[in-house]
């Protein structure tokens, strides 16, 4: 039964790791769920030594997912009023976006409105219009490298949580299993 439980954990862990497309704090939740299960197996010896890369994992996530958005628009020209709007717009196409297709809608809403709201100040400032949409190239794809670099850091996240959930006779004789 302890397999199935674990099991079952890690599926809904994996499930949790899918809502960063969404736009939700998954890695945030997958923290919160492992601290749970701690709560639930106190036999396990989840201590800081397990917490505190995941705590480090779902922080640099978040930071690495708008420090790629700010650095690719400063890479591609953007002023500080064009990243602030690429902030501004992502966050708002995120949100009004989110109840189309199924959810994902969160996603395409993000790169979207970081796109148009890096445009939308630039030119609001002055900056001609090829420059502006150079700019909001920039910030695009940092969006889009953040997202990636984010959900990267869940998967590591899952990694390190299914290794310490896991039964660890079964680790074991999967280890002699495998002839290491």
């Amino acid at each position: 039964m302890e397999y199935f439980y674990a099991s079952l954990f890690l599926a809904v862990q994996l499930a949790v790791l899918g809502l960063n497309i969404l736009g939700l704090p998954a890695n945030w939740i997958m923290l919160g769920l492992a601290w749970l299960w701690g709560l639930i197996h106190p036999s396990l010896p989840l201590g800081w030594g397990f917490y505190a890369p995941l705590i480090a994992m779902a922080v640099a996530g978040e930071a690495l997912e708008f420090g790629a958005q700010y650095v690719g628009t400063k890479k591609y020209g953007g002023s500080s009023k064009g990243n602030m709007g690429s902030f501004i717009g992502a966050i708002v196409g995120a949100i009004f976006c989110a109840p189309f297709l199924l959810g994902f809608g969160a996603l395409v809403g993000a790169v979207g409105g970081a796109y148009l709201g890096c445009y939308a100040f630039e030119r609001m400032h002055g900056r001609p219009s090829p420059e502006a949409w150079h700019a909001a190239k920039g910030a695009m794809w940092g969006r889009v490298l953040g997202f990636v670099v984010k959900i990267g850091l869940g998967g590591a996240m899952l990694a390190l949580i299914a290794r310490s959930v896991w039964p660890a006779e079964a680790a074991r004789q999967a280890v002699v299993l495998l002839g290491f």
